[in-house]
């Protein structure tokens, strides 16, 4: 379950909620054309998101962002490398996935640890780390998937 907050002109916030949370109709054209592109994206996992984004954060995690959307479908880098590709340390870039507003449509999923799976959405949910696998296997398992 997605809690989807826009302004009229553009995506501002995606939120993970609890399976329990009852579903409300859309309130909005943007907030219909994201559902859309959301039951869409789990339809056709390899499809870009072509959606007008919001998102408040300093220069940097907007650098970080704008790199994780380059990141395709199906692939996966490391914190390390996506710190090298923006300039940083992977502790910085891990915090900058961590206060990304809009995930999935921002892929942070796509970054895992040099070791592991790594963090998602700063642990917020007990089931964090099962929505990236989640997020990742469904991503794989396309047709046409690296």
């Amino acid at each position: 379950m997605l809690g989807i907050r826009c302004t009229e002109e553009a995506v501002t916030e995606i939120d993970f909620l609890l399976h329990s949370t009852p579903p409300l109709a859309p309130s909005s054209g943007i907030a219909r054309a994201v559902r859309r592109a959301i039951e869409h994206y789990l339809q056709h996992p390899h499809c870009d998101f072509d959606l007008p984004l919001a998102v408040a954060g300093t220069p940097f995690q907007r650098r970080v962002w704008d790199e994780l959307r380059r990141i395709p479908a199906g692939q996966a880098i490391t914190y390390a490398e996506l710190a090298c590709r923006v300039g940083s340390g992977a502790r910085a870039v891990a915090n900058a996935c961590g206060a990304n507003p809009i995930p999935v449509i921002i892929p942070c999923h796509r970054v895992v640890a040099a070791n592991g799976l790594g963090g998602f959405m700063r642990g917020h949910m007990d089931s964090s780390l099962d929505i990236k696998r989640w997020l990742l296997t469904h991503e794989r398992s396309a047709p046409g998937a690296a």
